[in-house]
């Protein structure tokens, strides 16, 4: 049986059927989820009181063994019949705005407002709507279900929820709920080295001490050598200086100078090689400072504090195929989507099959206090993401997992 056979197969169910029109009539108990789980900040690191109050929602749902681990990441697990494949499920718990962000909902002309709105805070709301439809089917899949929220997805949060997952558990398949289109399939991984550079000198008065290595120049030489770079666009592969800092006076020279840099590629080789150059060019930049002046006393240090790896898997994958034609069954046409970075990176670059699945509705402004949704029709992914899960893991007496057991 193909995998478009299965998926109709499952869809024609009618306790699926019922499944899907419950999935419908819920819409607003998940858009007031939504709000209520928006209201509660989660900065980066500091994830833990929306995390409370995500467990508690998913011990209300009877999932079993719903715990949060040592990382501060939420699971529980609705169990298969004991032979089948392991699918791990989740949306992140963490947004990028920094603590005493006012992230209060309102509502204008049918649209919510409010920071994290949709990024990944609709994720979470979806995860809470598959647990609620997977409880009331009462279908008795092959496979095992875990589901759950991820910290650390954002920023320098490096991925560290997933991360600390995976490198603890073992999975035959991974779903990230996550992304702002229902029929945007993320199937390849955009992966990324971070690194907090700074150099450090003596200083001193900008007319006395003329002649003492200065750290904002330092600073500007690997700036601009970096801006000079030459990088391919096939596999895509891109450089950014973000924040930089240093000096204290107009009229002294600077102590000590820093600058946060993202490397980025489609392909592990070509990242490589950027990284390289990157790490030359500031080893050179403070060799020219101390040469400039006759001195030594210019030093620099490197500090890596992002490591996401680039991973890819055909659009082929049996995962992929199965996505697709989950939204097919809900009227949508099915979009292969670019390279990106998300949770689905960590599992899919140790070669578990994931995806990332994109959130129903319309969503805008991302990463910005003026971030808004549009619920509009938003149950239909949530439909889309249980009919995938079903698909994925098997159904007892109807259809048999597309996901592979690891032995």
């Amino acid at each position: 049986m193909t995998i478009s056979e299965q998926m109709q197969k499952i869809h024609a169910n009618a306790r699926v059927q019922k499944t899907l029109q419950q999935i419908k009539a819920e819409d607003q108990l998940t858009r007031e989820q939504q709000i209520m789980l928006t209201e509660i900040p989660a900065p980066p690191f500091k994830e833990e009181k929306r995390a409370e109050a995500f467990k508690k929602l998913l011990e209300d749902y009877d999932l079993e063994d719903v715990h949060m681990d040592e990382e501060g990441n939420v699971f529980g697990k609705r169990s298969g019949t004991g032979n089948g494949p392991v699918l791990v499920v989740s949306a992140h718990l963490d947004t990028v705005f920094p603590e005493g962000t006012d992230t209060t909902v309102k509502e204008k002309d049918g649209k919510l407002f409010a920071p994290g709105i949709g990024d990944d805070t609709r994720g979470l709301a979806e995860v809470l709507a598959v647990v609620r439809a997977l409880q009331a089917s009462e279908l008795q899949t092959i496979g095992d279900i875990i589901i759950g929220g991820t910290v650390g997805e954002e920023g320098a949060g490096d991925l560290r929820g997933v991360k600390a997952y995976f490198n603890e558990n073992k999975a035959d398949g991974y779903i990230s709920i996550d992304g702002s289109s229902l029929e945007t399939m993320t199937y390849l991984g955009t992966g990324s080295f971070r690194y907090r550079v700074t150099f450090q000198g003596k200083g001193g008065h900008s007319f006395g001490d003329f002649g003492t290595p200065s750290a904002t120049h330092a600073l500007g030489r690997a700036i601009a050598a970096i801006a000079d770079l030459e990088t391919k666009a096939d596999p895509k592969t891109t450089f950014s200086v973000g924040p930089i800092a240093g000096g204290s006076s107009v009229n002294a020279i600077s102590e000590q100078a820093s600058m946060e840099v993202d490397l980025r590629s489609n392909a592990m080789e070509e990242l490589i090689v950027l990284d390289k150059k990157f790490n030359n060019i500031v080893a050179e930049a403070c060799r020219k400072e101390n040469e400039r002046w006759g001195k030594d006393s210019m030093t620099v240090t490197v500090e890596k504090f992002g490591n996401r790896p680039p991973a890819a898997q055909s659009d082929k994958a049996p995962i992929v195929q199965a996505l697709a034609e989950a939204i097919k069954c809900v009227g949508k046409k099915p979009i292969y989507g670019q390279p990106s970075s998300t949770d689905a990176n960590y599992p899919m670059s140790l070669g578990i099959p994931s995806i990332t699945s994109g959130l129903g509705g319309k969503a805008g402004g991302a990463h910005t206090l003026n971030e808004w949704f549009d619920p509009a029709d938003a149950y239909l992914a949530v439909q889309k993401h249980f009919l995938l899960i079903l698909s994925l893991v098997g159904i007892e007496k109807l259809t048999t997992p597309i996901l592979i057991k690891e032995e």
